[in-house]
This record gives C-alpha cells, sequence and structure tokens, in this order.
C-alpha cells in the first residue's frame, strides 16, 4: 500500500513538471473618474467568459472589504458566495475627478477568444454601475480609449 502511494505522489509531482502556467500579458490600466462628488469609488475589474460568467478578478480598488457588497453583481457572482484570496487589491479607493493606475495580468489564452472585460463601480449611498465600462477582449479594443457610463470617464490601456 506505501508503495502504490508513494507511486502516485510521484507520478502527480512528474505530471505537474509537464502542466504550463497560464501566461499574462501586462496592461498598463488608467481609470479617470468623472467629476463626481461623495466617497471614494469602488472598482472591480473583471473577465467574463462567452456566457457572461465571471471567470476571473483581474483588479480591486477599494481595500475596506465592508463595503465589496456595494459591487453587487461581483459580490453575488464572486466574492460573496467563494471568498476567495484576492491579490488584485490595491488599496484606497478614488475619489471623483481622480485617475488611478494599475497593471493588469491579463491571460492571454482569454484574448481574442470570446471573453469581455468588465469594469464595475459603487459609491457609498449613490449608485451602482454593472458595466460601467464593458468591451470584449480583443487586442484592438485593449489598445482603445473606452468611454464609461457611470463613475468612471473612461479607461485607457497599454501592453507593457
Amino acid at each position: 500500500m506505501i508503495k502504490k502511494i508513494l507511486f502516485m505522489a510521484i507520478g502527480l509531482f512528474a505530471l505537474s513538471g509537464f502542466m504550463r502556467p497560464v501566461e499574462t500579458v501586462n496592461y498598463k490600466c488608467m481609470i479617470q473618474l468623472t467629476n463626481y462628488t461623495g466617497e471614494g469609488a469602488y472598482i472591480v475589474v473583471s473577465i467574463l467568459n462567452a456566457e457572461g460568467d465571471y471567470e476571473d478578478t483581474l483588479y480591486v480598488q477599494g481595500d475596506d472589504n465592508e463595503w465589496y457588497r456595494d459591487i453587487e453583481q461581483w459580490w453575488k457572482n464572486v466574492y460573496g458566495i467563494r471568498r476567495p484570496e484576492l491579490d488584485a487589491i490595491t488599496g484606497a479607493t478614488v475619489s471623483g475627478g481622480e485617475r488611478s493606475m494599475t497593471v493588469l495580468k491579463i491571460p492571454q489564452d482569454k484574448i481574442d477568444a470570446g471573453y469581455r472585460i468588465r469594469f464595475e463601480s459603487a459609491v457609498e449611498d449613490q449608485e451602482y454601475y454593472e458595466g460601467d465600462v464593458e468591451f470584449e477582449l480583443t487586442t484592438e479594443n485593449l489598445n482603445a480609449k473606452k468611454e464609461g457610463q457611470g463613475f468612471i470617464r473612461y479607461v485607457r490601456m497599454m501592453a507593457q
């Protein structure tokens, strides 16, 4: 029995050596907010599959998880259910008229493959915008300025 377990462990270890990590492309991302008044905006950037289901959380702007529930769809479908470890949190929110810069690590296999990228935004005691900025995840779209519908004035991305 011990030999069998040892053999299986060695086999799994050997197989893991053949698995390639997901290759990502780094995109510098600037989010310019509109000139609203009030608290700082919480923003979540996610990748959605062709059916509109959440695949990955790329970025969370705002470090107080008490307010994550205000990003309603992301909370309902991702964070409120699974409470995943988030390594995409940047820290403090950004207020009206300000901008934030970050680097998004986008999986290469999601670009030009029918996926979408969504920027959701919310401000305490104000509105929530599910698709403040949302577009098909294509090389062309990643290099274009995208206008927002809510607290985000526009998003600009550039490959690094």
